[in-house]
């Protein structure tokens, strides 16, 4: 998916949400557990019940990982089941020398099938540009996280800038807002305005609302840009809001009033205007 394509649906669907497919086998609800594939199940049921409300869907590998030949094969029906025309996201924060960055992106992007995927940046430019290398696909780096330990390196001083701004310039110049966006956590409100004055047109995947804590509110004053410019993730907010025969109705509940609120704010800044 291009950037117009992204921006159409965000415009047509007055959504920028994103819903964390981040499926924990100890909280599904418990009589799922039957199903041969109880993650693709309850996955199966939670894109039902949203898919019309949001833009993409995030996948958090680290879930699926955990259960070996069974997790990638439920997260691989889960990929081919999200309907075609909604951004997907591959959340595995990979990173390594050339050639091995060179096979996790075939992995996402070619084996999978994603429209984008999460990058670690500590090793540098060599270790991201390979996945900036395909056509109509996305690379998210990630920037300022929400996570405590984000003071032990990202925000630490480096000359008359915080690293974590070191990052962003550098990414800027090996990538373009056609095929880039950078992570910053929700409960970063405090720097995301800054963040968006030395980054303007780069979209940004902001997680954390929700569960997390962070305010939509917030981000959307302080992050949205003329192309709204965000994909605001929620995942325990939105797929673990109920847990009984009923879940996919509560997770549309709360997928929906995020939705609303979007618009909202969508309508506020006049974006698209």
């Amino acid at each position: 998916m291009n950037r117009q394509e992204l921006v159409n649906l965000i415009k047509e669907k007055q959504s920028y949400l994103c819903v964390g497919l981040d499926t924990d086998l100890q909280k599904i609800p418990r009589h799922l557990l039957s199903h041969p594939d109880p993650v693709f199940a309850f996955n199966k049921a939670i894109i039902d019940a949203t898919k019309d409300l949001c833009v993409s869907y995030k996948i958090n590998t680290a879930f699926y990982e955990c259960m070996g030949i069974r997790g990638w094969e439920s997260l691989q029906r889960t990929v081919e089941y999200i309907p075609s025309g909604l951004f997907t996201i591959a959340d595995a924060k990979r990173g390594d020398i050339g050639n091995t960055s060179t096979q996790y992106a075939k992995t996402f992007f070619e084996t999978y099938n994603f429209d984008a995927v999460t990058v670690a940046p500590y090793m540098g430019r060599d270790s991201v540009q390979p996945f900036l290398s395909f056509s109509e696909k996305w690379t998210i780096m990630l920037g300022l996280t929400s996570n405590e330990g984000s003071e032990d390196f990202q925000l630490q001083r480096s000359g008359d800038e915080y690293l974590y701004e070191k990052v962003l310039k550098a990414g800027m110049s090996w990538g373009t807002p056609e095929n880039l966006m950078f992570v910053v956590g929700a409960t970063r409100t405090s720097q995301l305005g800054a963040i968006r004055k030395l980054v303007p047109d780069h979209f940004f995947l902001v997680p954390g609302v929700g569960a997390q804590g962070g305010s939509l509110q917030e981000i959307s004053a302080q992050a949205m840009n003329k192309d709204c410019g965000l994909l605001v993730n929620s995942s325990r907010g939105i797929i673990y809001a109920g847990n009984g025969e009923d879940f996919a109705q509560d997770a549309r509940n709360a997928a929906q009033e995020l939705q609303k609120e979007m618009a909202e704010h969508l309508a506020a800044h006049k974006t698209f205007a």
